[in-house]
């Protein structure tokens, strides 16, 4: 995977003055054994910080040391105003944990109170205007607050890449697909990078690199992964060079990129092809090309590769699974009900490591309008296959109208059930949809596009969602758990 970030991560020790110095020291030297032990890199700063010039001395030393995600460490108590000025001043992800007593046997002098020292640090992060990382039971042995850490990378990963993220789009959001306009002044906020282009800016982009030494390469490594012919597959390895030699061009101060593209309808016309399976393949490099001029959808996809470290999939949350293919597959479906199950279908983006027998098609819909009577050529270019089975989460970041962020998380899993369908295609399993359906997606007013990522996530973006100050999370609530504009009678 490339275009991700790789978390340096650093850990700063604090002590009270009025606490031995050495408890914090001992136990930093426990925790960093106990990272070590779990194979989780971490830079241990020498210095301990008790007052304000140890914080500025422990952040001149972390920044020297290249860190870019901090976990600020009560070895005891810690000073609250201290560790809050070096969590500001550090400017990136920070993680606030604090050190369990050890024994029962050494309660006078190796007592931390770092459980009280806690309280303190929330407080006082408050009044900074800090966004902390604080785990759900920041309280912990060596080994306890080591896993913790480890959860920590997963969401420093994404506030990282999320800071430093350049969002290309091509073309207006369709007017078929209003869903898709969405204001994008919050994603300054998020400290996102938009620029908007033209779809002529990319046409004049791809006639350029007409006859680019490099295409043959590319097209011969599509036929060797999707199949399909050459002289065809020319035109579609001539646009993701181009993709990628745009966002070298452009990138500018940003370090990570995604793409939110115009596909239709006009640009089988003028282009010569559906460009699903070059979306599918930059996607599996961890470039995420959202379908439709979709940028939170783009964004979105790029959150769940960070999330995973894996590729992520778009999908239209698309139609129901009918009754006698649910009867068919009760074996496969297990528990779940009826309305649990829905298909979840895009073109032909999906990457072809998650689909069954995946191979580079038409797109029926699009050849039914433009080439309704002959063999299928511009309207080539998509990527099919059934959706293979493995556990997923959905999920969406999205601008309202009035610029509010809000989002969702919902885990579940996607079935060895055959769709019997066209398109990159998968029966999604979600405990509880139906009412999520209604109460989240439609009730919130989301688009019918879905961030698909093939891990369950739904802790991690959680909390990076908090730390990016997302206050409005819908997921799927568990039976008997009623949704605040769920009809308490029906």
């Amino acid at each position: 995977m490339i275009n991700i970030p790789e978390v340096r991560l650093g850990v700063v020790a604090v002590s009270r003055d009025c606490f031995p110095m050495s408890l914090s020291a001992k136990r930093l030297k426990a925790l960093s054994s106990a990272l070590t032990a779990r194979g989780v890199g971490a830079y241990a700063a020498e210095t301990i910080v008790e007052n304000e010039p140890d914080a500025m001395a422990a952040l001149a030393e972390v920044n020297a040391a290249g860190v870019d995600a901090l976990v600020v460490f009560l070895g005891n108590f810690g000073p609250e105003g201290p560790e809050t000025l070096l969590a500001k001043k550090f400017g990136g992800p920070v993680m606030f944990a604090a050190a369990a007593e050890e024994s029962g046997k050494d309660m006078i002098d190796g007592r931390g109170d770092a459980y009280c020292g806690m309280l303190n640090a929330s407080y006082n992060l408050g009044l900074r205007g800090v966004r902390a990382y604080i785990p759900e039971y920041p309280v912990g042995t060596a080994d306890e607050l080591a896993v913790k850490i480890g959860g920590f990378i997963d969401v420093a990963r994404v506030l990282i890449g999320v800071s430093k993220l350049k969002i290309f789009s091509f073309g207006p959001r369709p007017y078929d697909f209003l869903a898709c306009n969405a204001p994008i002044k919050p994603l300054y906020d998020l400290g996102v990078e938009i620029q908007e282009n033209s779809e002529l800016d990319l046409y004049a982009a791809y006639k350029a690199h007409a006859g680019d030494a490099r295409i043959a390469a590319v097209a011969d490594e599509m036929s060797a992964e999707a199949g399909g012919d050459l002289a065809f597959l020319a035109r579609l390895a001539q646009y993701e060079i181009t993709l990628l030699d745009w966002a070298e061009k452009n990138r500018g101060a940003s370090e990570y990129f995604v793409f939110a593209n115009k596909c239709w309808p006009a640009f089988q016309t003028e282009f010569g092809f559906v460009p699903c399976y070059v979306n599918s393949r930059l996607a599996a490099r961890g470039i995420p090309v959202a379908c439709e001029t979709d940028i939170y959808g783009a964004l979105s996809e790029y959150m769940l590769t960070l999330a995973t470290c894996l590729p992520p999939t778009l999908v239209d949350i698309n139609n129901t699974v009918p009754a006698d293919m649910f009867a068919e597959n009760a074996a496969v479906i297990g528990g779940y009900k009826p309305t649990d199950l829905f298909m979840g279908f895009h073109c032909g983006n999906t990457p072809i490591c998650y689909l069954e027998g995946g191979s580079l098609k038409y797109q029926l819909i699009m050849k039914r309008a433009l080439e309704p009577d002959g063999e299928p050529d511009i309207t080539r270019g998509t990527l099919e296959g059934r959706i293979k089975a493995s556990d997923i989460t959905l999920f969406r970041l999205q601008s309202a109208a009035d610029t509010t962020l809000r989002a969702y998380i919902a885990e579940g899993e996607t079935l060895d059930v055959n769709p019997n369908s066209f398109g990159g295609i998968g029966v999604i399993a979600v405990p509880e949809m139906a009412r999520f359906y209604r109460h989240v997606l439609i009730e919130k007013r989301f688009p019918h596009h879905a961030g698909v990522g093939f891990r369950h996530v739904g802790k991690t973006l959680w909390e990076a969602l908090k730390l990016l100050g997302v206050r409005d999370i819908g997921y799927n609530r568990p039976a008997g758990e009623r949704y605040c504009t769920e009809n308490p009678f029906s």
